[in-house]
């Protein structure tokens, strides 16, 4: 796989896949192996999908300092990986936890970005979080489930402290099915424990300073929500796009956390319309 120095030397590793204008793939977690987005849903069979592997995790190096796994301190990573790859701007796709590194990149180099697409982004650089009654009132949405009662059950235990991601992960996806039970067999390996417990660590973020900075933002930026997703509900998708100068938002219809897995069709055709303009 192709790999480049990151500022302090760190070894990180990308994929690509597809064919077509580059899109540029920081991944979610936090801090899991980018591997989780597959070929998002088909999207490669229209765009080179470049996918960072971020510092410590997928075929990337452990940095020298742990320190460094903090969202913020990534921001170079980035410029880096767009300094490798040779391009003077790019369209660029975040996920959840991968959206507040995005919101930080775009808020330091706004000149780089060609276009910004946030899907169920996480949104704690704008100090726009969700809170558990949103988790709660989204997890009520899919209540004529039949594997609901455990998977609140589960979602419920939460605020007991006990997180069993497999029990309550079907409240995730919107649907539940053989490609959703595949896509969460995949996780425990992707993940690095202690790299996602310091990405959000205390000063990783300024949120009135980065919502000032992306004042220069001139790119399109498009904020994915799904319809049963509470992180973030379509209410919090559209306080994140009201951030942005050219911001908008989007509700994908039957969709949850991972719009891209299962039933891709909305979240493929939003994608298109956005990226085409």
């Amino acid at each position: 796989m192709p790999t480049f120095s990151a500022p302090d030397g760190t070894l990180l590793a990308y994929h690509r896949t597809g064919s077509g204008a580059p899109l540029l793939c920081l991944p979610g977690g936090p801090m899991r192996a980018s591997a989780y987005y597959g070929e998002l849903g088909g999207l490669a069979a229209d765009r080179s999908l470049y996918r960072l592997d971020l510092r410590g995790t997928g075929g990337s190096a452990v940095p020298a300092d742990p320190e460094s796994y903090r969202c913020d301190r990534q921001v170079g990573d980035v410029e880096a990986f767009r300094a490798a790859l040779g391009l003077e701007r790019v369209d660029l796709l975040a996920h959840s936890a991968g959206a507040d590194l995005a919101v930080l990149y775009a808020a330091a180099h706004p000149e780089r970005i060609g276009r910004l697409l946030l899907v169920t982004p996480a949104a704690a650089a704008l100090d726009v979080e969700a809170t558990v009654e949103d988790r709660t009132r989204a997890a009520a949405l899919l209540a004529d489930e039949p594997w609901y009662p455990a998977a609140a059950a589960a979602l419920e235990a939460t605020k007991r402290g006990i997180f069993d991601f497999e029990g309550f992960a079907p409240l995730l996806y919107g649907r539940w099915g053989t490609a959703e039970l595949a896509h969460v067999a995949e996780r425990a390996e992707q993940l690095h424990p202690e790299a996602a417990q310091a990405y959000y660590q205390d000063e990783a973020f300024a949120p009135a300073a980065t919502r000032a900075a992306l004042a220069e933002l001139t790119a399109p930026v498009l904020v994915l929500a799904g319809e049963y997703d509470g992180a973030p509900t379509p209410a919090r998708a559209a306080e994140i796009a009201a951030a942005f100068p050219n911001g908008e938002h989007a509700v994908l219809p039957g969709a949850g956390h991972f719009p891209w897995v299962g039933e891709a069709g909305p979240f493929l055709a939003a994608v298109r319309e956005f990226l085409d303009r």
